[in-house]
């Protein structure tokens, strides 16, 4: 099973339990407290995920490793690039 499919399936699984407890499909005699939840828990959660998303991309983008001997080796490809392009009559 692919991720993209268990992701459906879990997202499938969410919505089925949501729309059960929010309209009382089954006729569970379930408190109206517990419809009131159900409710917003959709926007609940899109709004936890994207917090934990934001927080994933900035811890990431905090801890990212430096490179600094790829970068000079990249910087040397360009010198020799340019080089390269000014002998074939490229001016920059």
């Amino acid at each position: 099973m692919t991720k993209l499919l268990e992701w459906l399936f879990v997202v499938s699984v969410v919505v089925a339990v949501w729309a059960l407890v929010t309209f009382d499909l089954l006729d569970l005699s379930l408190p109206q407290t517990y419809r009131e939840v159900a409710w917003p828990m959709p926007l609940y959660l899109l709004v936890s995920f994207g917090c934990y998303s934001l927080a994933t991309v900035g811890y990431r983008v905090a801890t990212f490793n430096d490179c600094e001997e790829a970068a000079k080796e990249l910087q040397g490809q360009i010198k020799e690039a340019k080089e390269d392009l000014r002998k074939k009559g490229l001016k920059m």
